[in-house]
């Protein structure tokens, strides 16, 4: 199974690829779509668009998940990286139903046994349970790819994090 993971973001949106059979997890890909500031907000989300279609055409995932957005402080902030996590979701929802989402406590948990494990911690597990050379670069998409793992080791309860 193919299982593309998304860190949505605005500015960044970070993705990770992994295939996974039987508890076994294989990386194929990783990166970020990456839009510029000076861009008017519709170009922007467009470029997300555009760029989550290419993702979809090129690795055809059987699932994708998603992270949930978590927001303390910015409200515009949010409100920008919601539009981005919008429109990524309908670029996906075009070709599948079959969409997951996790808490950014639930992906810790589910990749370092703690909840509220710092980015080190979940960079480093990531590449040992991807058996990586090295630490996923950007963050986002090293946090795509535990997105993706979390989901992978979450087969068993996936109907609990299906988006409706």
């Amino acid at each position: 199974m193919i299982i593309l993971g998304i860190d949505p973001g605005l500015a960044t949106l970070g993705y990770g690829v992994i295939e996974t059979d039987r508890g076994k997890h294989k990386l194929v890909q990783y990166g970020t779509l990456v839009t510029q500031p000076k861009q008017p907000l519709p170009q922007r989300l467009r470029a997300i668009f555009i760029g989550m279609n290419q993702l979809m055409d090129t690795y055809q995932p059987d699932e994708v998940a998603f992270e949930e957005l978590f927001f303390s402080k910015n409200v515009t902030t949010g409100m920008a990286v919601a539009s981005a996590r919008g429109v990524a979701l309908v670029a996906v929802a075009q070709r599948t139903e079959n969409l997951y989402e996790y808490t950014p406590m639930q992906v810790k948990q589910a990749i370092t046994g703690h909840g509220k494990a710092d980015k080190q911690q979940m960079q480093q597990m990531v590449r040992v349970l991807l058996n990586m050379k090295e630490i996923a670069k950007p963050d986002d998409a090293a946090d795509a790819l535990a997105v993706a793992i979390t989901h992978a080791n979450s087969m068993a309860m996936k109907h609990l994090f299906r988006i409706q």
